[in-house]
C-alpha cells in the first residue's frame, strides 16, 4: 500500500492535492489535523463546464461549515477539559476518604505502636521483614502461592481513576499473600510468574472518553476529534451508506489513527437505540445490585449529530445514548427554511413541536424551537438539558447541551415553555405566555424557599397589538431558558489563544461569535425573595429576542436611526441595550415596547419627521405616530424627555472582532446531498 502525493490540484486551494493510493486516484483535503481522501473524477471533456472538486466528490464534504467543525472541537475540547478537572477532584477526596478510613480501622494498631519507644519499633520492623523473607524463600521451594483474590478485586474497583496513573500501589494496598518487601533467595534458575492481575493493576488508568459521529459521511470530524483532543480514547464514526463507511476507514487509516475511530455502518438511530436496548437488559440482570451501581455501560461522553437537514429523528434516540451524568450532545439542523420562516408551519410542528415566526427575529426562535424539541425528548425520560452554547450561522443552527438525569429538573420545563403572540404583519411586537408556572413560596419557618408547579394566567395580550392595532398571530411553544452559558463560553474563551490559527483557520470569526454571544446576556429583573437550591432550574430568559432599527423605521415610513443614537437614546433612559449574534445591526434591550415606540416617535419629530399626507389611515404607521388623536396615551412615558447622545451609545467593546460571517464566495451554502445517500 502506497500514498503518493502530487502536485495541488489548484492553486487557489492549495489544501487540495491529488493523491495515488492503492493504484486509485483520490483528491487529499485538509482540514486541521484531519485529511480526507475523495475519489477523483476527471472533467469529462464533452461537457461545457467542467465540475468543481466539490461538485466530484462522491461523499459528502462541504468547506463552508469549516466554521462548524472549528467550533465543535474548541467547545468538546473545554468540556472535556472541565469534566476531567472535575473527575480528578472528585477522585481525590475519594482517596483521601479511603486513607481516613484505613487509618480508623488500623487505629489501635497505630496507636499500640506509637506508645513502643523507638528502638523497638525498628526491632519490630526488621523482624517482620526477616519472616517474610523466608516465608517467601519457602513459597518458592515448596507450593505456588495464593492470593486472596477477593481482596484484589475490591482495591482495582475502587482505585482512584487518577491516582493510579501518577502513583504505583503502596505495601497496604497489596493483596494479602503477596511478597514485596524483601527478595527471596533464588532456589531455581526460572523467573518466578507475575499474575495476570498484577500487570493490570499497575498499569496506568486513563479515563474513558467516547464521542460518536453519527452521521460521519467522510468521518472528518471522528479524524479531528481523534487526532486534535488528546483525552479522547474511542471516536464511533457511523454513516448509512456503505460507500461512506469505506471512506471512513480508509481516511482513518490515512492519518494513522485506526486504532482510535472505529467506522460502523448502519441506521444512526438503531446504533444509538443498541445501546439502550443493552442497558436496560443489564439493569435487568443486576436487580439486586444497588441502583448507584446502575450499568452506564456503552454510552458516550459526547454525541455529535450533524445531517443534511434536520436533526429532528434523531434526537429521541441521541438523549437515551448520551451519558445521563452531564454527557454533551451537539446538534446542527440545516433547515432554516422551515424554522426560521413561516412558509412551512405545519412541518416545523411535525419536526420541532411549534410553530416559526415571521419577522426579523425568526432564527433566534429557531433556536427556541430546536432546543425545545431537544428538552422535550429528553424530559420524556426524566432528562433535563442545561444549554451551554446556542448558536444562529449562516444558515444553520448549532446548539451544545449537557444532559443530565434529574426528575426534580424537569418539573420545571413546563415553566421555562413559553408561546409568543406576535404582530408580524404590522409594527413587529411581541408578547410571551409561559405554559406553566414556577412560583417561589416561603416555607414555615421563613428562612428559605420552595417552588409550586401550576398554571400560568392567560391571555397576556389582546386579538389586537396594543401599539399599532394589528392582529396577532401565535408562535411557539418554545424553550423560554437562557441560551448560552457564560462561563462555558468564557472557558472557550480563555483557551482560544492557544489554538493554532494554521489548525483553526476560522479562528478570528469564532472569537468574534462568542463575544457577541457573551454580551448578549441582560441582567436579569431583581429577586428580593429567599434563595432555593432550585433557583437554577428556574432560570428564564426575560428578554428572549432581539428588534432591527430599519424594521421599525419600515413600521413608522421614516428614515432609520443610527445605532449609536438609537442605543445612546436607551442609555439615556436608564435602559440595557446590546447585540445579537444573529444578525448584524440587531438591539436587545430591557426595555418595554412602549419606551421603543416613544423613542422612535421623538426620533420622527425631533430628525426626521415624516410627510403625514402620505399615510394612510388603516396602516400600522398611522396608529404608532398618533395621528388621528384617538389613540390611547401614557403621560408617564409619553412625558419622557428622549436624548440622542451618540457618545453615550458608542460600542466600546473589544474592537476589530470579526462577528458577522461575509460571504466567502459565490453560490455558497449547503450544497447538495452526498451521491451515495
Amino acid at each position: 500500500m502506497t500514498t503518493n502525493p502530487s502536485t495541488s490540484t489548484s492553486a487557489s486551494a492549495p489544501d487540495i492535492q491529488t493523491i495515488v493510493r492503492d493504484g486509485q486516484e483520490y483528491t487529499e483535503i485538509k482540514e486541521g489535523l484531519g485529511r480526507i481522501l475523495v475519489p477523483f473524477t476527471k472533467p469529462d471533456p464533452s461537457k461545457k463546464a467542467s465540475k468543481s472538486v466539490e461538485e466530484q466528490q462522491q461523499v459528502f464534504y462541504n468547506p463552508i461549515q469549516q466554521f462548524n467543525r472549528d467550533l465543535t472541537v474548541l467547545a468538546i475540547k473545554a468540556y472535556g477539559q472541565d469534566l476531567l478537572s472535575k473527575t480528578r477532584s472528585a477522585n481525590a477526596k475519594h482517596v483521601a476518604k479511603r486513607k481516613r478510613d484505613k487509618l480508623d480501622a488500623d487505629g489501635p494498631i497505630l496507636k499500640r505502636q506509637q506508645d513502643q519507644p523507638p528502638n523497638t519499633i525498628e526491632a519490630n520492623v526488621a523482624d517482620a521483614a526477616a519472616g517474610a523473607a523466608g516465608a517467601a524463600a519457602a513459597d518458592v521451594a515448596g507450593s505456588v502461592q495464593t492470593v486472596n483474590a477477593s481482596d484484589r478485586e475490591e482495591d482495582v474497583s475502587m482505585l482512584d481513576a487518577e491516582e493510579s496513573t501518577a502513583k504505583p500501589h503502596h505495601k497496604d494496598t497489596q493483596a494479602p499473600g503477596t511478597v514485596i518487601s524483601q527478595p527471596a533467595p533464588a532456589t531455581t534458575n526460572e523467573p518466578k510468574p507475575q499474575p495476570k492481575d498484577n500487570v493490570q493493576h499497575n498499569a496506568p488508568h486513563v479515563p474513558s472518553f467516547t464521542i460518536l459521529d453519527a452521521l460521519s459521511a467522510t468521518g472528518l470530524r471522528a479524524l479531528r476529534y481523534a487526532q486534535e483532543l488528546p483525552f479522547v480514547t474511542s471516536v464511533t464514526a457511523n454513516d448509512l451508506t456503505p460507500s461512506s463507511v469505506e471512506a471512513i476507514r480508509r481516511n482513518a487509516e490515512h492519518n494513522g489513527v485506526e486504532s482510535k475511530v472505529i467506522a460502523t455502518l448502519g441506521d444512526a438511530r438503531a446504533h444509538m437505540y443498541t445501546l439502550l436496548a443493552d442497558e436496560v437488559t443489564r439493569d435487568h440482570d443486576r436487580v439486586k445490585y444497588a441502583k448507584k451501581n446502575k450499568y452506564k455501560g456503552r454510552r458516550y461522553n459526547v454525541i455529535d449529530l450533524d445531517p443534511y437537514g434536520t436533526a429532528a429523528p434523531f434526537l429521541d434516540a441521541a438523549v437515551n445514548a448520551v451519558r445521563d451524568d452531564g454527557g454533551l450532545l451537539c446538534v446542527t439542523c440545516t433547515d432554516s427554511g422551515v424554522w426560521a420562516s413561516n412558509g412551512y408551519p405545519e412541518k416545523a410542528f411535525s419536526l420541532y413541536g411549534g410553530v416559526p415566526i415571521k419577522g426579523a427575529y425568526s432564527h433566534e426562535v429557531g433556536l427556541r424551537l430546536i432546543l425545545h424539541a431537544v428538552a422535550t425528548s429528553a424530559a420524556r425520560y426524566g432528562l433535563a438539558i442545561e444549554p451551554l452554547l446556542s448558536l444562529s450561522i449562516d444558515y444553520y443552527i448549532r446548539i451544545f447541551v449537557k444532559i443530565r438525569r434529574s426528575p426534580a429538573q424537569v418539573k420545571f420545563l413546563a415553566g421555562k415553555t413559553m408561546v409568543v403572540y406576535t404582530c408580524d404583519n404590522g409594527c413587529g411586537a411581541w408578547e410571551t405566555q409561559l405554559l406553566a408556572r414556577n412560583k417561589k413560596a416561603a416555607n414555615k419557618s421563613g428562612t428559605g424557599s420552595f417552588y409550586k408547579h401550576g398554571s400560568s394566567l392567560a391571555p397576556t395580550t389582546g386579538l389586537n397589538c396594543a401599539h399599532c392595532d394589528s392582529k396577532m398571530h401565535l408562535a411557539g411553544p418554545m424553550y423560554a431558558g437562557p441560551l448560552h452559558s457564560p462561563e462555558f463560553i468564557k472557558k472557550i474563551l480563555d483557551d482560544l489563544p492557544n489554538a493554532s490559527d494554521d489548525i483553526y483557520g476560522t479562528k478570528p470569526r469564532i472569537e468574534g461569535m462568542l463575544c457577541t454571544a457573551l454580551e448578549e446576556a441582560l441582567p436579569p429583573p431583581e429577586d428580593d425573595s429567599p434563595t432555593s437550591t432550585e433557583d437554577e432550574y428556574a432560570v428564564l430568559e426575560p428578554y428572549p429576542f432581539y428588534f432591527h432599527p430599519t424594521n421599525l423605521a419600515g413600521a413608522m415610513h421614516c428614515i432609520c436611526p443610527d445605532e449609536d443614537s438609537f442605543r445612546g437614546a436607551l442609555r439615556h433612559l436608564g435602559y440595557e441595550v446590546t447585540r445579537s449574534h444573529c444578525k448584524a445591526g440587531s438591539m436587545r434591550t430591557n426595555a418595554p415596547w412602549s419606551i421603543v415606540w416613544h423613542i422612535m416617535r421623538e426620533w420622527t419629530r425631533q430628525k426626521n419627521p415624516v410627510k403625514a399626507k402620505n399615510i394612510g389611515e388603516n396602516t400600522p404607521a398611522y396608529k404608532l405616530l398618533r395621528l388621528g388623536g384617538t389613540e390611547k396615551k401614557d403621560d408617564e412615558i409619553d412625558n419622557l424627555e428622549v436624548v440622542f447622545d451618540q457618545r453615550l451609545g458608542r460600542d466600546k467593546s473589544k474592537p476589530g472582532l470579526v462577528r458577522y460571517q461575509s460571504n466567502p464566495k459565490e453560490n455558497w451554502g449547503p450544497q447538495s446531498r452526498a451521491r451515495g445517500h
